[in-house]
Formats: structure tokens, sequence, C-alpha cells
């Protein structure tokens, strides 16, 4: 089992955010149930922890990939990144809210001649950012035994070229994939940013987070309305 880091200092809750849009929509949710960071608004600024003294919560932004692993090791008690990432790190999280933003499919893509063998279990190569997901979708839930290739460029042209029959990517609207003589054989599962929180945090700060949580339910539920 991981060791847990427990912050020092008096900040009860420290907030790891994803670099980019999801960081800029998660601190505009947080301002609507009167969590603010103003030092965060200032973007020439090059602190790395970001601090609201008076309401006791700090924060910090990352590379999304590294959010889970801030959260499970305990240096940071909430996360919020994009649920390819979670499962992808596969960490010990509690995933606690869907933000119903950038919302996404994790799918299985190729050209159509490929499909017949998706059904009949060949081997097959699979070319993906996303071994684990990859990984995890053939063998249980599939059943299929595959040779999975990490790629970490543009994964469309895996089979483009021969190096893959398959790949396992994000899909948005389906253009890029369309425009390579792509599609869409198979759907893995649904994608969009997600609340994460420390497995010890949930049990210290039980009642601050729950709370925190059941808030920012709220505003995203009107948000959809």
């Amino acid at each position: 089992m991981a060791a847990t880091i427990r912050h020092s200092a008096w900040f009860s809750i420290t907030f790891a955010l994803a670099k980019g849009r999801l960081a800029k929509h998660t601190l505009s949710l947080l301002e609507q149930i009167g969590i603010t960071c103003e030092e965060m608004k200032d973007e020439k600024t090059r602190k790395l922890i970001f601090v609201n003294e008076e309401l006791g919560y700090r924060f910090f932004l990352s590379k999304a990939t590294d959010v889970p692993t801030y959260v499970e090791m305990g240096a940071a008690d909430i996360g919020v990144v994009g649920k390819d990432t979670i499962l992808e790190a596969g960490r010990k999280l509690y995933e606690v809210l869907d933000l119903n933003v950038g919302k996404c499919r994790m799918c299985v893509a190729g050209p159509e001649s490929a499909r017949e063998k998706l059904n009949d279990g060949s081997l097959i190569r699979v070319a993906s950012k996303y071994p684990r997901i990859a990984k995890d979708y053939f063998y249980n839930t599939k059943h299929q035994t595959v040779e999975i290739i990490k790629l970490n460029g543009s994964v469309e042209l895996a089979p483009i070229v021969g190096l893959s029959e398959v790949i396992v990517d994000i899909v948005e609207t389906g253009s890029t994939l369309k425009e390579n003589g792509l599609k869409v054989l198979e759907e893995i599962c649904p994608l969009s940013a997600r609340v994460v929180v420390n497995e010890v945090s949930m049990k210290m700060e039980h009642e601050r987070i729950t709370k925190l949580v059941k808030d920012l339910k709220k505003i995203v539920s009107a948000n959809q309305e």
C-alpha cells in the first residue's frame, strides 16, 4: 500500500488542478460556492502554491497525468482531472463527482476491415497512448489476447502505416478519424472531468469535503438545466 504524505501547516484542504481550461473551469465552479483564490488570477505569477488563508484552502497546478499521484499520496486532498487520466493512472482514489465537462469517449477505432478481427478474437496489435486502458478492455472485457503498442504522438497513424490493426484513443467528434479513413468500431467508456479525493483525507476531513462536494454538485446540476 502506498504511503500517504500528510501535508503540514494549517491548510485543511489542498487542491491539485490539471493545468489549462479544466483548472479555469474548476476555479469558476469553486467561486460559485464561495471558495476563491485571487492569487491564481494573476497570469504573470510564477508562484507554484496559491493560498486563501482566510478560508483555509490552498491550490496548485500540475500536469494532468500527475494529479492522481498527488492525490493518492496525500500531497493533495482533492484533485480535478479527466476520467481518462484516472483510469490510466490506476491509483487508489475516491471518485466523488462528475463535473460533466470535457465530455468525450474512449474508443477502439480503425478501418472498417478491422471489425471482423475484433469480433472473431484474432490476435491483433493495438496502438494507444493509454496502454493500461487498452489492456484492461481487451483482456478483461473482451477476453481477447492482443499486443499493446504504446505511442505518444498521433495514434491515428498506426493503422494507416501498418503498425497496428486498431487504436484505442479519445474521440470527441470523430472528424480526425474520418479524415484518415478510420471509424469508431467499439466504445469503451464515456469520459469527462471528475473530482477525486484522497482516501485518508475523506476520513479526516469527511464533513468539510462532503459539504464541498455536495455544494459543487448543486452548481453542476444547475448548469446542466
